[in-house]
Parts: structure tokens; C-alpha cells; sequence
């Protein structure tokens, strides 16, 4: 199954990635993360199953790509640390990287001014064509996938907010295309890039 829905989980949470991407680094043992999440709480939240439920998500992207990404993520500038998260969500999430690569792109080609929200649910109907197996999700579901989504956009830089949905075009830092092209990142690359 090529798209799934765990982009409701959240948008590019970024410090809590920063988080993640450091006991990634320290190699922490099942210990280490049950002290970190729970005991020292140092994703911050109230309920200890959101705690859980948000680490499995961030350590699930950060863990699509090769390791060196984590010291992007942990250490990098916030416009960094953004676009390298980015490009992990966009490996996690075919959803996140298709929606890029084939309705974003078409907008700055056309040299539209904004995105819409129709255009989220035209997506999601294409994608059926992609992926047969792709689950019947309720509208409410739909409707926080492409929240998620236009959340992470946002995030990026790729719109100038969820409500005015302005499209911008974002400039992308030099080490995540580094890192992209040095681990052959073809399809993260040509996603991240489409306002280039």
C-alpha cells in the first residue's frame, strides 16, 4: 500500500524532532527512550500515549533516511532543521510527497497565486488511480490528512499560511540538496524542489 493516513499525526513538529534526532544519535536503548519520553517528558506533553504516539511518528521519519540526516535535524539552523525534517516527512508520507510533486508543482507552473483545499480532495481522488489498495478513509479523516499537510506547507515555506494558502516559493538550504543528492534521494529531491 503506497499512501497511507499517518500524516493526521501531526505537521513537522520540529523540536520535538530535534528531540527524537538526539536520542537517535545517542543510540538510546529502550531505557533511554521509555526515561526521555516518559520520566524526563522531554517532548513536553501532557499525556503520556500522545508522548508515545507523536515519538513513533518523528522516529518513524527520521528513521526513513540515512543517519546523517539527524545531525541536520538536531543541530541545524531552524531553516535547515525545517527542510530536513521536510525531506524525511516527505519519504515517510507518499501522500505528503505526491501532493508536492504533482498539484504544487502544476501551481507554480501555471504561475498560480494560491493553493485550495479542492485541491486536496481532486489529489486524493487521483491517488485512488495510483494505489488500488488505498484505504476508504471518512471525511474527517480526509479533512485532517490535508490539514497536516497544508500545515506542513505552511511550515516549509511553501505557502504563506494555512488561511490565505499564498503560494511562495521557498529557497532551499544548500546542505539538505547536499545530503539528498549525496544519498541518492532522487524522488525527496525532485518533491522538496518543485517551486526551484
Amino acid at each position: 500500500m503506497k499512501y497511507r493516513a499517518d500524516i493526521t499525526a501531526g505537521s513537522l513538529k520540529l523540536k520535538e524532532s530535534r528531540v527524537i534526532a538526539g536520542l537517535l544519535i545517542q543510540k538510546a536503548d529502550d531505557a533511554g527512550w521509555k526515561d526521555a519520553l516518559g520520566k524526563q517528558n522531554l517532548l513536553q506533553v501532557k499525556n503520556p500515549a500522545t508522548s508515545v504516539r507523536l515519538a513513533r511518528l518523528i522516529r518513524g521519519r527520521l528513521e526513513s533516511m540515512p543517519s546523517e540526516i539527524w545531525k541536520l535535524i538536531r543541530d541545524g539552523s531552524s531553516e535547515v532543521a525545517t527542510q530536513a525534517v521536510l525531506a524525511c516527512a516527505i519519504k515517510h508520507s507518499a501522500l505528503l510527497g505526491d501532493f508536492l510533486d504533482l498539484v504544487v508543482r502544476d501551481q507554480y507552473r501555471r504561475f498560480a497565486k494560491e493553493l485550495t483545499r479542492k485541491m486536496w480532495f481532486d489529489f486524493l481522488e487521483g491517488c485512488r488511480g495510483r494505489d488500488p489498495q488505498m484505504p476508504q478513509w471518512n471525511e474527517s479523516t480526509v479533512r485532517r490528512m490535508g490539514s497536516s499537510v497544508f500545515q506542513i506547507l505552511a511550515q516549509a515555506g511553501y505557502i504563506q499560511d494555512t488561511r490565505s494558502m499564498l503560494l511562495q516559493r521557498p529557497h532551499i538550504a544548500a546542505e539538505v540538496i547536499g545530503y539528498l543528492k549525496r544519498n541518492q534521494e532522487d524522488y525527496v529531491l525532485r518533491c522538496i524542489t518543485v517551486g526551484a
